[in-house]
């Protein structure tokens, strides 16, 4: 060690670094590197196979809405035989005087109207109970927490009970005023307003003068319009696919959704003889289109929530 140090110091120069050998840590980085392409493969196979999984439906549906009553039933079903699709609109639309356009209209009233009175009534609800502190305010949000729990379902009957004794059974009411109140909307505005509407921005309204209702509807609901466009989102598919509530609630076929329509031309079959099968997969076909459309409106809200998001 001595005669080294020796060596070392009167030339000067230090001792080249020891060459490490070649094999020392490739083979752990080649392994990490295969083991990410094996984990890449298997996530990029999982994500196709759940895309056909979701596209395959729509594939049938397409499809079956372009055949005939003969081609449904003697064709294979995954491929096209002729095309009958604008004979079958047509039938659609004239069958039993063009109810299916009273249905649509009636769908786009309930879904339209209940959703935007729903994210309204959430948007001001999860406001009140993020950013006002009240006694109860826990005890209030439990019970929110605790009724979106509980099934749809089995609120129907109690709420048939109620407005059989007040009217509104076999009324558009029957149907939007259960749309008015979602707990589950209240539980994501309440979680949103946390996040994006500041105390700073509300304490400074209120030093400018500005009153509780004017603060929530000209400042409030512009900083929660990505959480707003969700919650309305979410409630106008949900309200658009009923089918219990409208089941229960409504009578006469001129007040019934789309979903309740189709419905009842399928057992036509079995009760009058009637394959009216052509039709309800058509009408099944042209009922996604809003939902694809409102998907499709509603990127821009969640784009910029993404962009305020990651700015934050």
């Amino acid at each position: 060690m001595s005669t080294t140090h020796a060596a070392t110091t009167s030339s000067g120069e230090r001792p080249a670094p020891a060459v490490r050998r070649a094999g020392g840590s490739a083979p752990a980085s080649g392994f990490s590197r295969t083991a990410r392409r094996r984990s890449d493969r298997f996530v990029l196979a999982g994500l196709v196979l759940f895309a056909l999984y979701s596209v395959f439906p729509v594939w049938w549906l397409i499809v079956a809405a372009t055949k005939n009553q003969t081609g449904l039933y003697q064709t294979n079903g995954l491929w096209f035989s002729g095309m009958h699709l604008g004979a079958n609109l047509r039938q659609l639309f004239s069958y039993d005087g063009g109810v299916f356009l009273r249905w649509v209209g009636n769908s786009f009233l309930y879904a339209g109207v209940g959703s935007l009175g729903g994210t309204l009534v959430a948007m001001a609800a999860g406001y009140g109970l993020a950013r006002f502190d009240f006694p109860g305010n826990g005890t209030v949000f439990a019970f929110v927490v605790g009724s979106f729990l509980v099934p749809t379902a089995m609120l129907t009957l109690p709420l048939y009970l109620l407005f059989s004794k007040i009217g509104l059974v076999d009324t558009p009411w029957a149907v939007l005023l259960p749309c008015f109140v979602n707990p589950f909307s209240v539980y994501l505005a309440k979680v949103y307003t946390e996040s994006a509407v500041p105390w700073e921005v509300l304490e400074a309204a209120r030093l400018d003068g500005a009153g509780e209702l004017r603060i929530f509807f000209s400042i409030v609901l512009r900083m929660m319009s990505t959480g707003g466009a969700t919650v309305f989102l979410l409630a106008f598919v949900g309200t658009w696919n009923s089918f219990f509530l409208p089941l229960t609630m409504l009578r006469g076929e001129q007040n019934w959704t789309l979903t309740l329509g189709l419905y009842d031309w399928t057992g036509k079959r079995l009760e009058s003889g009637v394959d009216l099968t052509s039709l309800v997969l058509t009408g099944s076909l042209l009922s996604i289109i809003p939902l694809a459309v409102m998907m499709i409106a509603m990127r821009r809200y969640w784009r910029s929530g993404v962009a305020m998001g990651s700015l934050k």
